[in-house]
């Protein structure tokens, strides 16, 4: 007997990911593969949409030849600023562009002094000013650099909604993908802010679809449904939301570590945007306000030196497990001078415990003042990691702190938005592994 599932693709900017997950929520099936890039009409590099719709329907054939499978649904999470234009046959227009890609100067400047980014419109857009990382003004950029162009522009669907649109021709706008530093939206007016209007942008959007649905598939002998799509941070965070109830703080690390405050619902600040904080969209529409630091690349940086000094392999941090003794003394912090350390183990201790002060300076930018904050969840990298572990639980000593693990947050909450047009099951209770920290009193000498 074929086994239910939902088909997810989790596409990110480098690895594109399938995954089938049964009605239980475990996965059954994974691929991954890697896609080149091809150039945009600058010549820099850019996703080759066609080749992954062509990777995309060639997973999906297989799937449904497969008689081991049933596929009931399919949806999306992608990587943000991404937006994909079609022209009036629906056909795509022109080459994405790679939110990496410089902005042009004068537009920017131009933009600036149209709209003053400095403060008032970053503040009630949610987002720092971050060039082709605001997919608002890669259509900004094309209006004014390339007008012929983007009045050929029927639509422009960022990429989740895209992908989805060539499976099911449904044309909607989703509130994760409008909601990532896109410098759309009006946070506190809860609409497209006053600039998209004056330059019309918003006429090359699609409808915004209020509401999670999916749509039929466009071969009708299947009769399975096509979910419209989410931004990958937002999706991340859909089985937590699911799960707990109470207010929680998610830090998700990796090269990037983000502190996401799904209950925070305060005006973000200037001086939190300065401080490089934002405001996601959730997939219900509301506010997400969030925190970022380059902890990741940090770490990854200095632990290359440490291998160097204390002639160690690159990986041998994933054999260190806490140790008290190295925090005691509070003479020494991690700098520069690595000779200042007895062992590897000590210096690696002082760089996280350096690691988590400056988490804690971000995180902290997202937790409402006066409100009481119950757990904090951590998952990717850091969170295998008993030293940084320790050290923040330790910060937040009046607070639960969990390492969080589950199979592929990101997929995995795309597949949850749209259980109810699939699975007949309830959610199961236990899709996150919680790993609880007590933190750890230093040991005087």
């Amino acid at each position: 007997m074929a086994v239910s599932v939902v088909a997810i693709f989790d596409i990110g900017k480098t690895n594109k990911k399938y995954f089938l997950f049964d009605n239980q929520y475990s996965i059954v099936h994974e691929e991954s593969t890697t896609i080149d890039e091809c150039l945009d009409l600058d010549g820099y590099p850019s996703e080759d949409l066609y080749a992954l719709c062509s990777w995309i329907n060639d997973r999906l054939d297989s799937t449904f030849a497969n008689k081991k499978y049933r596929v009931e649904a399919i949806n999306f999470s992608c990587y943000g600023a991404s937006l994909v234009h079609l022209d009036h046959n629906y056909k795509i227009a022109l080459p994405l562009t790679n939110y990496l890609k410089p902005f042009n100067d004068r537009l920017s400047k131009d933009f600036n002094n149209l709209y003053n980014t400095s403060n008032r419109l970053l503040v009630e857009t949610a987002s720092p000013y971050l060039g082709n990382l605001n997919s608002g003004l890669q259509l900004f950029d094309l209006k004014h650099s390339r007008p012929q162009i983007y009045n050929k522009i029927k639509v422009s669907l960022h990429l989740p909604q895209f992908l989805a649109f060539t499976l099911c021709g449904a044309i909607f706008s989703d509130m994760t993908s409008i909601g990532c530093h896109t410098l759309l939206w009006d946070f506190q007016k809860n609409t497209y802010h006053q600039w998209v209007q004056r330059e019309n942008i918003d006429k090359k959007l699609a409808p915004i679809a209020l509401e999670i649905n999916t749509y039929q598939f466009n071969d009708l002998s299947l009769p399975l449904k096509v979910g419209i799509g989410l931004h990958d941070s937002s999706s991340a965070l859909i089985p937590y939301l699911i799960n707990f109830h109470e207010p929680f703080i998610l830090i998700s690390t990796g090269t990037w570590s983000i502190s996401l405050n799904p209950f925070n619902q305060s005006v973000l600040s200037l001086n939190e945007l300065n401080h490089d904080c934002l405001s996601y969209l959730s997939s219900s529409g509301q506010k997400v306000k969030a925190s970022r630091k380059l902890i990741g690349l940090e770490h990854e940086h200095e632990v290359k030196k440490l291998c160097t000094h204390f002639h160690k392999q690159i990986d041998f941090y994933k054999e260190i497990r806490y140790n008290p003794l190295f925090r005691t003394d509070k003479s020494t912090s991690y700098g520069s001078d690595l000779s200042a350390f007895s062992s590897y183990e000590e210096a690696y201790h002082k760089l996280i415990q350096k690691l988590v002060d400056d988490q804690i300076t971000s995180t902290n930018l997202i937790i409402e003042k006066n409100k009481p904050l119950p757990r904090i969840f951590v998952d990717g990298g850091f969170s295998k990691n008993s030293v940084f572990m320790t050290f923040l639980a330790s910060a937040y000593n009046n607070t639960e702190v969990f390492a969080a693990s589950m199979a592929q947050a990101s997929a995995l909450g795309a597949a949850l938005s749209i259980h109810k047009f699939w699975n007949n099951l309830p959610i199961p209770q236990d899709i996150i592994n919680l790993r609880y920290y007590s933190g750890d009193i230093p040991i005087k000498k």
